[in-house]
């Protein structure tokens, strides 16, 4: 099995999700994201900024704007602007957010700053890579409700970090040598002990399993490098031993009287 196309594939999916979700609509709705991070460490501080272009729109005048996020000591700060002067501003101190917008109070783009803390992983999972909500922008009408845009982040620890490199390092010498069955059963077991939370564990075990791989693959060098000094010895073998027959069938030398 390769493991580090696998845990590629993996990865182009889940960077393609979080790519989908970058841009939103509804309606004539334009939603945009700055300072989402790739990755964020548990119990790290992290600020992203949403930005909502023609709130009213092609959309009624009045509705209501749902947030909700996974961060921990949230801090929302919604400002709506009208031609990048403020018409109002309000702040949130919860998870979970709702803010009446009303056209009569004017308005062509709602600003919202997210601040937080990341928060602890619930489930460790090799793969697919553990993430949380980093917000969830909702727009609400009567009882309709539309997803403006919903983001993603993948979140760790040092202790799993430190342990996925090692089984990514793992899996990419296991590839490159070609596989080796008692270095992918060792990998394996690696992973089952990175998805209990066992990470000094994982990161021992893959380590044992780029060195089974390592040592796999030398071994067989040997074993090449070996076979082909023999077939060269049995070609030396074969070319001396014709050139002795030949000298001895050749019979004494004759002159011409």
């Amino acid at each position: 099995m390769s493991w580090i196309h696998s845990s590629r594939g993996a990865a182009l999916v889940v960077l393609f999700a979080l790519a989908l979700a970058a841009v939103g609509t509804a309606g004539a709705l334009s939603v945009s994201a700055d300072g989402v991070p790739n990755e964020t460490r548990v119990g790290e501080s992290t600020t992203v900024t949403v930005t909502v272009e023609d709130p009213f729109v092609d959309n009624p005048d009045t509705w209501t704007l749902r947030g909700a996020t996974e961060l921990e000591s949230v801090s929302w700060t919604v400002t709506v602007l009208q031609q990048g002067e403020q018409v109002s501003q309000e702040t949130y101190g919860s998870q979970e957010f709702t803010q009446e917008l009303n056209a009569d109070n004017g308005g062509d783009t709602i600003r919202i700053k997210l601040m937080g803390t990341v928060p602890e992983v619930s489930n460790y999972t090799y793969e697919p890579h553990e993430t949380y909500t980093l917000y969830s922008i909702d727009q609400i009408q009567g009882n309709s409700e539309s997803e403006l845009n919903t983001t993603a982040v993948r979140h760790y620890t040092n202790d799993s970090k430190s342990a996925r490199q090692a089984i990514d390092g793992a899996a990419a010498a296991i590839n490159e040598t070609g596989g080796n069955a008692e270095a992918e059963n060792t990998l394996n077991r690696s992973i089952s002990a990175y998805n209990n939370g066992n990470f000094p564990n994982a990161e021992s075990l893959a380590g044992d399993a780029q060195e089974q791989a390592e040592q796999a693959e030398q071994s067989q060098q040997q074993s090449q490098l070996l076979l082909y000094g023999a077939i060269g010895l049995v070609a030396l073998a074969l070319v001396g031993g014709g050139i002795y027959y030949w000298q001895a069938n050749q019979g004494p030398d004759t002159k011409l009287q």
